[in-house]
């Protein structure tokens, strides 16, 4: 028995690093029991046979897992964000800090298209508001490599972002070989296309990530809207002011975090997003 990495999933195969070689494997039928799938970045054991290949049959505890783009034990997810074509947003980017949170997922914030702008103003004010809470890049064409190449070391990264806002083009300037495929972006939508048809973990810096254009949707089914405060990060220091120790920041009076916003302590995108997404929770209609 072999234990290794799963490092590309293809038409029922997994592919696994172990002691230097790769390994075409097959989950056992036992999985089909316990409804268990193999994903891409798994610890799994497996016994060899025919030389390279083999049979899984453990797949190891996972610190995390997503479903869309079907990966596991991912260290962190460089959120993809333009200034323009589509226009910068803070929510969508608040949606996506929140999402990672959630999943106990380090985000990293990619600022792309910077060199579109008139002035830099714009990227001071969101310089302000994250870089406190944190690690963020900004980014064009000619500075992605000097920006990011040592983000990646000894780490599992996946990306994420609205469509259009360049992940491919950013995993390809880092990752030539990769060649993603990448539509251009409709004027008429304002959205970009891409495909891929597999999920592969390739190296780079030192590091391994996933070839997909990386998710641009997402939902909140599985979190729960009374611990949606902490996915807001930037909100801890001030709830240590409220009065109520389960103090949701909505309606409470005396609320710590409510009165930073009011001083200009907090950042009211921060909160108003914290708002709409709490809202989005409790509209959910409950699954039984």
């Amino acid at each position: 028995m072999l234990k290794g990495r799963i490092t590309k999933a293809l038409s029922g195969f997994y592919y696994v690093e172990a002691e230097g070689a790769i390994y075409e494997t097959r989950a056992r039928g036992l999985f089909r029991k316990t409804k268990e799938s193999p994903l891409v970045g798994d610890i799994v054991t497996f016994q060899v046979e025919n030389e390279d290949e083999g049979y899984i049959g453990e797949i190891h505890e996972r610190k995390n897992a997503l479903m869309r783009p079907p990966i596991a034990n991912i260290d962190q997810v460089l959120i993809a964000m333009s200034m323009k074509s589509p226009e910068f947003s803070y929510y969508l980017l608040d949606r996506f800090l929140a999402y990672a949170e959630a999943h106990d997922i380090e985000p990293v914030i990619v600022i792309t298209k910077t060199d579109l702008l008139e002035d830099d103003a714009s990227l001071d004010e969101i310089a302000s508001v994250y870089k406190p809470i944190y690690d963020i890049h900004f980014t064009d064409r000619d500075q992605i490599n000097e920006d990011l190449q040592e983000i990646f070391r000894d780490k599992i990264s996946v990306l994420a972002g609205q469509s259009g806002v360049g992940k491919s083009t950013l995993l390809n300037t880092l990752v030539p070989d990769l060649e993603l495929n990448t539509a251009e972006i409709s004027n008429a939508l304002n959205r970009g296309k891409h495909t891929t048809r597999h999920v592969e973990l390739v190296e780079i810096g030192g590091g391994l990530i996933a070839d997909t254009p990386g998710f641009s949707t997402i939902e909140f089914t599985e979190l729960d809207k009374y611990n949606l405060k902490f996915c807001f990060p930037d909100f801890n220091s001030f709830s240590e002011a409220c009065k109520f120790r389960e103090c949701q920041h909505i309606n409470e009076p005396k609320c710590g975090v409510k009165q930073a916003v009011a001083e200009g302590e907090l950042a009211a995108s921060r909160y108003d997003s914290y708002l709409a997404i709490y809202q989005e929770i409790e509209n959910r209609k409950a699954r039984y």
